[in-house]
């Protein structure tokens, strides 16, 4: 949305348009489903003028309506998959990673999850009928973990050109979260000029861990976290693009059998976060992944290897 839209909104002159832009919020619906205080505090404005901007939102948004389930069906056709080169996690996938969703890998450190990034990005840059999605992939690198040349050994082996692969991985290095949640809207921003088929935040949960510590804070870790989440379904479910975001585990002290772990980010990623998935150790370079949550899929488990030309099974 332009600055000249917003203007046009009852209560919003040039300074206030600039600050509601510099939030992200870039569409009618943005301030339609926002709450007063919230803007109220984003926007530097009384609350009966933040009410008074979300009612002329909500009335000028295409707010939508209901739809009967033969249609969500039909529309659920548009959906793209994205193989993993593992054919064992693919299945438990019900084909692949899916567009206009969130996949959430967590797992402890060398239990894989960025590996399967790398794998995912290549894949992203294939055509559609070898299950990739045909575009670039975007990733916001929050651990400094992205390696070009693991990108390079990857596609080698897939007789990729590792030069054209490359050049369709767009990279962003994140020093703290408030740069993460930047990131990610200047991705928004960048679709307009890029077929983005692959957002990646590996890790998710990193930065929010380290700024946001003791349960005095957890309160705001959580709200922020969720802001961040619902901007990246949003951007999914408007490019049909999949979204893959790697998370951390921590102990889980309630928890006296099985793998005491549990993935940072509590229920506001556990709600949001359309697939998860567990990745353990196994012997050598045998990884399981396990699926623990999805709206249409049984729970499983597959048997992945990571090799030099990357992630099989």
């Amino acid at each position: 949305m332009s600055k000249d839209k917003i203007e046009k909104l009852p209560g919003v002159g040039p300074a206030t348009a600039e600050k509601l832009l510099e939030a992200g919020y870039r569409d009618l619906m943005a301030l339609a489903v926002e709450s007063p205080r919230v803007l109220a505090d984003v926007a530097e404005i009384g609350e009966a003028t933040s009410a008074k901007i979300i009612n002329a939102a909500k009335a000028a948004a295409d707010i939508g309506g209901f739809v009967t389930g033969d249609q969500v069906l039909e529309n659920r056709k548009e959906i793209s998959k994205l193989t993993t080169s593992a054919k064992a996690l693919d299945d438990l996938l019900g084909g692949g990673v899916e567009s206009r969703s969130i996949t959430e890998f967590f797992g402890e450190y060398g239990s894989g999850k960025t590996q399967i990034v790398h794998q995912l990005a290549v894949n992203t840059t294939m055509p559609l009928e070898d299950g990739g999605l045909d575009g670039e992939a975007f990733i916001i690198d929050t651990e400094n973990s992205f390696r070009p040349e693991r990108i390079i050994q990857i596609a080698e082996d897939m007789d990729l050109d590792p030069m054209d692969v490359l050049k369709k991985l767009n990279v962003a290095r994140a020093y703290n979260t408030h740069h993460q949640m930047l990131l990610a809207d200047k991705v928004l921003d960048m679709a307009e000029d890029h077929d983005i088929k692959l957002l990646v935040v590996d890790s998710l949960t990193s930065h929010f861990r380290a700024e946001y510590v003791g349960r005095g804070a957890l309160a705001e870790r959580q709200q922020t976290l969720n802001k961040h989440l619902h901007k990246l379904l949003k951007f999914a479910d408007r490019h049909n693009a999949a979204i893959v975001v790697t998370n951390q585990v921590s102990a889980n002290p309630d928890q006296f059998f099985g793998d005491p772990t549990r993935p940072i980010g509590g229920h506001i990623l556990g709600h949001t976060a359309t697939f998860r998935l567990y990745l353990r150790k196994s012997k050598g370079n045998k990884r399981i992944a396990r699926l623990v949550d999805s709206p249409n899929l049984p729970d499983g488990e597959a048997v992945i290897t990571l090799e030099t030309g990357g992630v099989r099974g």
